[in-house]
């Protein structure tokens, strides 16, 4: 007779020295997950004997939930030629099976006791004196629900934590602001195959938001509210076939809070992030210039880390509403909304001065004072502001370097130069007079700058610039247009490297068509 299976997780392992603690691990929140405390030790040992016999080759965990036992299979791909071992571990049963694509080693073991042992059960000792099997769980499941911070995770943790020690089955609901209709945001059954049927019987049914316990169909259900810092933001409801004895109601509730303050967190952490993310867009150029006659040109930008959308850096490239178009790649000192402020006033300073005419040297002139009335909240950046006229020999340039890393000029000889000085940066002294460079790029010159997430790309001591390294990469460009340039100076900062970015790029790249 075969046993339908409750539930099951799975993970994918890679050979190595570290495989074996991984699946240990990953067996650990299985059973906290499935709150099979009372085989947690033996699970946890099984599982590492059973992986480190296949560690140097690539394998799959697979932990299947049957009731009243538990079984992992440890599945290999290219099976070794060693033949695996009994499992040192007490067992119910083991094998060996073959397959078109996999051999399988495979254990079980069974879960003591039953439901109307819960209570007892968790008011014992475990094994490694931590205290009662109860206060371990509820540990394991806070650090569960505190591993996450997103709200639409919450709720299958919650779920899973509860089925099947707590229920039978749960469903976790959010209220939405405002009202609407009850849906469950998690569903989860012991038997998979009957969330379908369990999801009709919900939506024909009303849950009470402020918690209870109540007949639904053949399951006994006990509902506990949501409740953190005095909001409710859902319930979660339990149910079962017997009823619900008056420590495991207190359990519930138990989980109950901490879920509470895990979604809480989840939910304002993603009401900021969204808040962080429209700012940051906001500092994004809002449009693009479109064709510009005589100049193809492209951009790369990356901030550093991966929720952000903006860093320090920033760009910019935009008409100026006289038959010419300004462009700027600027390197704000700092991160964080102070750096995003003065990020955002530079980039609405140069834009507003340039269609009010000014020139590129008195924009920055007038970019300094309004970053140094800022006071406290002032940050230095570097900035290349830089003037495009097309001439019928290709394109006139007016730049201004403020402490910026030098712009490169490359000819279709191969020469590399740069082509403007550098002056003083933004937002340190009071009074400054910037003077621009003339720079004329004839057709297929290319102009590149870039902030130094690029030039200070690190490899150990050594960085991406040392000894020219910018110059070198560029004067390989030779007859690729502006967005080819772009991309292969970005894969080269990529490849200098394999240690993550822990700065932003920018790259613009003008090409004189």
């Amino acid at each position: 007779m075969t046993t339908a299976p409750r539930a099951l997780l799975a993970a994918s392992f890679t050979p190595g020295d570290a495989a074996v603690s991984e699946v240990r691990r990953f067996t650990r929140e299985v059973m906290t997950a499935w709150a099979a405390a009372s085989v947690l030790s033996m699970a946890e040992q099984l599982s590492g004997e059973l992986a480190a016999q296949v560690a140097d080759v690539p394998f799959e965990v697979v932990w299947t939930h049957l009731g009243d036992r538990v079984q992992v299979e440890v599945r290999q791909k290219s099976a070794s030629e060693t033949h695996p071992g009994a499992p040192v571990v007490p067992v119910e049963e083991w094998g060996v099976t073959f397959g078109p694509e996999h051999r399988t080693h495979w254990a079980r073991l069974p879960l003591p006791g039953s439901r109307d042992q819960v209570t007892t059960e968790w008011a014992e000792e475990d094994d490694s004196g931590r205290g009662p099997v109860w206060l371990r769980f509820l540990a394991d499941a806070s650090d569960l629900l505190a591993g996450t911070l997103d709200p639409d995770m919450v709720p299958a943790i919650i779920a899973q934590i509860a089925v099947p020690r707590l229920a039978t089955w749960c469903a976790v609901f959010i209220w939405a602001d405002g009202g609407g209709p009850q849906r469950p945001a998690y569903l989860w059954h012991a038997d998979e195959g009957r969330i379908d049927e369990l999801r009709e019987v919900l939506a024909g049914s009303r849950v009470p938001e402020d918690g209870g316990s109540t007949q639904l169909g053949d399951s006994h259900v006990l509902t506990v509210p949501l409740l953190a810092r005095g909001r409710a933001l859902g319930a979660m409801c339990l149910g079962r076939p017997d009823r619900f004895a008056d420590d495991v109601m207190q359990y519930a509730e138990d989980i109950g809070r901490r879920a509470a303050l895990a979604l809480d967190n989840s939910l304002l952490y993603a009401q900021q992030a969204a808040a962080n993310r429209a700012l940051q867009r906001s500092l994004l150029p809002p449009d693009d210039p479109g064709e510009i006659p005589g100049l193809d040109h492209a951009v790369v930008y990356e901030p550093a880390g991966e929720t952000n959308e903006v860093g320090g850096d920033f760009y910019d490239l935009f008409a100026a509403g006289d038959g010419s178009w300004r462009f700027a790649v600027g390197d704000v000192c700092g991160t964080g909304p102070v750096a995003a402020a003065v990020t955002g006033l530079a980039r609405h300073t140069l834009r507003l001065l340039a269609r009010e005419g000014y020139g590129v040297a008195a924009v920055l002139g007038r970019l300094n004072q309004a970053i140094l009335e800022e006071g406290d909240r002032a940050r230095f950046l570097t900035l290349l502001h830089g003037e495009i006229r097309p001439v019928p020999t290709g394109l006139e340039l007016r730049l201004v370097s403020a402490g910026h890393p030098e712009a490169l000029r490359l000819k279709p000889s191969g020469v590399v130069e740069p082509v403007v000085t550098s002056q003083s940066l933004l937002g340190v002294f009071p009074e400054v007079d910037f003077e621009a460079d003339l720079v004329h790029l004839d057709h297929g010159d290319v102009l590149l700058a870039v902030t130094d997430g690029v030039t200070e790309r690190r490899q150990g001591e050594r960085l991406l610039d040392d000894d020219g390294g910018l110059a070198r990469l560029l004067a390989e460009c030779v007859g690729l247009s502006a967005g080819a340039v772009a991309a292969r100076i970005r894969r080269a900062v990529q490849e200098f490297t394999t240690e993550p970015s822990a700065d932003d790029m920018a790259i613009v790249v003008l090409r004189a068509r």
